[in-house]
């Protein structure tokens, strides 16, 4: 391991440039050409990418900083092969708005509705602007690649703007110099949503909807008004865009878990002192493994006229935080045992809580689950979290009598809840999908099969 300097590399001509955004902290772990900071000349928004892969040890800027070519921005440990490596290669250029961007920007549109992941780093927030004339209806229409670099906007936005289908020629920004910020996108989104052009982008033949109400809740009686968290904000334009361009069917089903309760209640006895403690959601997650090996259209994603099949297995679960959900992602839990599942998991959930997981760990899902079991319901219709095309929502287990073929036996009976893309999976797909799953639930041996 060896520590390196990261400058400024060169951007022209352009000297005392201010920093705009610090993307990192020390200790973060960050990859080659990922956004370490931007900056903001007079004519273009730049993006100072990584040049290896390794773990930030120092900062040198801050947001309000000055800097030019050659300035120092943060320390970078490396491993010994890395630094060799970027000792012989030119230092990558920064991304500029008024230019073509890296695509790494926008390599990983799979973030969580659930989410969406939104960045680490929020934009200066000034008072908003109007995001379009009264004359003029947004729309999410297909996007204009040269007006959209030529767009004032910071990378971590126009990753954003990719990911909702949104053309940044056609946003006002309320930043300094008319710069676009993600609030900006997201009230794009949702003027968008509430006009017909929105509908005619998706292939619909227009909602006609009705303007949103506008409401004086003072005249009534006493309120209070509170901001919503980003993430809210955030996920709200993604479950939006999700419910209206998706077309959702949900399959309901009912799992025996009798046995399996009382498998888990053993397993965390026994291992009590690891301090691991195992619960419902990890098991669904290995058993919704078993059920999409079994069926791979649960597996796949829509790429234009093509199904994406994908080799891998990585399964998101839902995490309810004070600032709203958010989805981190257990990567190949196809290759893990039951005991990693939950030790990962309990880790996630306490980084959500936290505020502190990153993007990538949100990123890459193929199927999330939503589990409201610990507070309550019988059944809820979830939103699907494109590009997947299915998600599993799971209510409250309850004692019900079961007629075993002789007698009303008293079972554990777990509701499922199936959402799933109707353009790439039928309804008999979907009722196989959660029997079979079912099953595995009754009896997980059924997952060695």
């Amino acid at each position: 391991m060896s520590t390196r300097e990261v400058k400024v590399p060169d951007i022209g001509e352009f000297k005392n440039v201010p920093v705009i955004e610090v993307l990192v902290k020390p200790g973060d772990r960050v990859a080659a050409e990922d956004s370490l900071v931007t900056l903001e000349s007079d004519k273009a928004t730049l993006d100072v990418p990584a040049p290896a892969p390794g773990v930030v040890k120092a900062l040198h800027v801050k947001v309000g900083d000055k800097v030019s070519e050659g300035s120092v921005i943060l320390l970078l440990d490396v491993a010994d092969a890395a630094a060799t490596e970027v000792a012989s290669a030119t230092t990558p250029a920064p991304t500029a708005s008024g230019a073509t961007e890296n695509d790494a920007h926008a390599a990983n549109a799979n973030v969580p509705s659930s989410a969406a992941a939104p960045p680490q780093h929020p934009e200066p927030s000034p008072a908003p602007a109007p995001v379009a004339s009264a004359g003029a209806a947004p729309s999410i229409s297909p996007v204009e690649p040269t007006a959209f670099k030529a767009a004032h906007a910071s990378p971590s936005v126009r990753k954003i703007a990719r990911e909702l289908g949104v053309d940044l020629s056609r946003v006002t920004g309320s930043g300094p110099k008319n710069r676009i910020l993600q609030e900006d996108v997201q009230r794009f989104v949702k003027q968008a949503l509430q006009s017909n052009a929105a509908a005619g982008a998706a292939g619909g033949a227009g909602l006609n909807l009705l303007p949103w109400p506008t409401v004086d809740f003072k005249k009534f009686g006493p309120i209070e008004e509170k901001p919503l968290s980003r993430i809210k904000k955030i996920a709200g334009a993604n479950l939006a865009r999700n419910w209206v361009m998706i077309p959702h069917v949900t399959q309901f089903d009912e799992a025996d878990i009798t046995d399996l309760e009382a498998f888990r209640v053993v397993l965390n006895k026994e291992n009590e002192q690891a301090g691991v403690k195992i619960t419902m959601l990890a098991f669904l997650i290995r058993a919704s493994v078993a059920a999409m090996q079994r069926f791979p259209d649960i597996n796949a994603s829509l790429a234009g006229d093509n199904l994406v099949y994908k080799k891998y297995f990585n399964i998101g679960f839902a995490v309810d935080t004070p600032n709203g959900l958010v989805v981190p992602v257990i990567r190949n839990a196809d290759q893990k045992g039951l005991l990693q599942i939950a030790r990962e998991m309990g880790e996630f959930a306490a980084k959500a809580r936290e505020g502190k997981l990153g993007p990538a760990e949100m990123q890459g899902g193929c199927f999330s689950i939503s589990s409201l079991g610990g507070i309550g319901g019988t059944a809820f219709t979830p939103i699907i979290n494109a590009p997947e095309v299915a998600i599993l929502g799971v209510s409250k287990s309850a004692t019900k009598p079961v007629w075993d073929g002789k007698a009303f036996a008293p079972r554990l009976m777990l509701p499922l809840s199936l959402s799933y893309d109707h353009r790439v999976i039928d309804g008999a797909q979907a009722a196989r999908f959660t029997a079979y799953l079912a099953q595995l639930l009754v009896d997980m041996r059924r997952a060695m099969l």
